[in-house]
């Protein structure tokens, strides 16, 4: 067993690190709950498959998977040799929320000469919109348990998709934990996370009805003092006025370091919405969130996973998906931007393969399909976003990172 410790890390020197600081690895779960995910999970298995594959592309991935679906997934990343499967029981596939919250520490921390812990915060599945999460809340045991690393258990309740930390002690957080009161979540979260800024986004974006507004849905830090914000020009959209009200607060705010924050606007994708075909591979069991035709997505380019060196960023097959492509690119010059995208032979709708590439070398993917197939092809960049939000998350909610151990 691991080793558990009762106390606060930031006294024992552990913080929090930026997401662009480097990685050991990203931990991701496996979909395949049929109440929430359509058509058995099929789509999104293909869509988390595809992401954990792009993401190996410059880190090691831990993926879990059910007893039930292990096999399958250990065949399917069979040839991926920066993909380690393990086998965990979960009720979903939210490791962003579920997992543990990494910790760091330079130099002796007192507990053994640990440089790493992970943080076990109690979960319950979004305010309870699940019946049954008592899997769930077990992940962030496991997965300390599998890297032999202490864990520092939390009374408070928190999802990893609340919060964001620029690694100078600055944090960005919706209001989570009704019976407590702001100050006591702050001072928590100073003890905990090593911040001692904390600032408070007022709504999250629209439609993100399952996780009340979580802030990684809404903006986050892409550097110390800076921060990129979901936007939109269209005075008509609902999020129009979230996104007025966040940019308000965040212009009035400094951060740790007393620096005036700065502000990125990235378009949201959409309006978006769920189709009835789309509802209807959805499994109605009584127990879970509603996904009825007509419902809104929360669809944002701001739920991306920062790997080492490479932007992994949702498309959603939208105009506005080159925009984003660009305002990340030029948000972080030094990693490789990478969308989900899928291609199809429009005449016969047959999957000929599933790529990864970015918006930029579309057309070598056309000059190769002109030589490979003989035909002139068209690259449809089919929501690999959308299938996940139509889960009621991004690719930052179905990831955690886990940083490098401090030497």
């Amino acid at each position: 067993m691991v080793k558990v410790i009762q106390g606060r890390p930031a006294e024992m020197g552990f913080r929090m690190p930026a997401e662009w600081e480097p990685h050991e690895q990203c931990w991701m779960g496996w979909p395949e709950r049929p109440d929430n995910w359509r058509e058995n999970a099929g789509p999104a298995q293909e869509v988390f498959a595809r992401t954990a594959i792009a993401i190996s592309k410059f880190e090691p991935v831990t993926l879990c998977a059910s007893a039930k679906q292990y096999p399958k997934v250990h065949e399917l990343m069979e040839h991926q040799t920066n993909i380690r499967v393990v086998e965990m029981s979960m009720n979903d596939s939210w490791f962003r929320d579920m997992g543990p919250t990494f910790v760091t520490c330079k130099g002796d921390s007192g507990i053994a000469e640990q440089t790493i812990a992970g943080i076990d915060w109690q979960f319950n599945a979004w305010g309870g919109i699940y019946d049954d999460w008592s899997l769930d809340s077990d992940v962030a045991k496991k997965i300390v348990e599998i890297e032999r690393i202490p864990r520092f258990p939390q009374k408070i309740i928190l999802e990893g998709g609340s919060i964001h930390v620029d690694g100078e002690e600055c944090l960005l957080n919706p209001n989570r934990n009704p019976n407590m009161t702001k100050l006591e979540i702050e001072n928590e979260l100073k003890d905990f996370l090593g911040v001692s800024k904390v600032i408070w986004i007022p709504r999250g974006l629209y439609g993100d009805e399952d996780t009340n507004g979580h802030v990684d849905n809404m903006c986050c830090f892409i550097k110390p003092g800076v921060i990129l914000l979901s936007w939109t020009d269209d005075e008509k959209d609902y999020q129009y006025e979230r996104s007025v009200e966040a940019l308000s607060v965040l212009s009035q705010s400094v951060d740790a370091k007393g620096r005036q924050l700065q502000v990125v606007k990235i378009h949201v994708p959409g309006p978006l919405y769920m189709t009835e075909e789309e509802a209807q591979g959805v499994v109605s069991s009584g127990h879970s969130v509603p996904r009825p035709a007509g419902t809104r997505l929360a669809a944002s380019y701001v739920n991306f996973y920062i790997a080492n060196g490479g932007i992994i960023a949702p498309s959603f097959g939208d105009r506005w998906d080159e925009e984003a492509y660009a305002v990340l690119q030029k948000a972080f010059p030094d990693h490789e931007v990478v969308y989900l995208c899928f291609l199809f032979h429009l005449r016969t709708l047959r999957l000929l393969t599933i790529a990864l590439c970015a918006v930029e070398h579309l057309l070598e993917v056309r000059r190769w399909c002109d030589e490979c197939c003989g035909w002139h092809a068209q690259v449809v960049m089919v929501e690999g976003g959308r299938e996940i939000a139509l889960g009621g998350g991004n690719i930052h909610c179905i990831t955690q990172q886990q940083p490098v151990r401090p030497s």
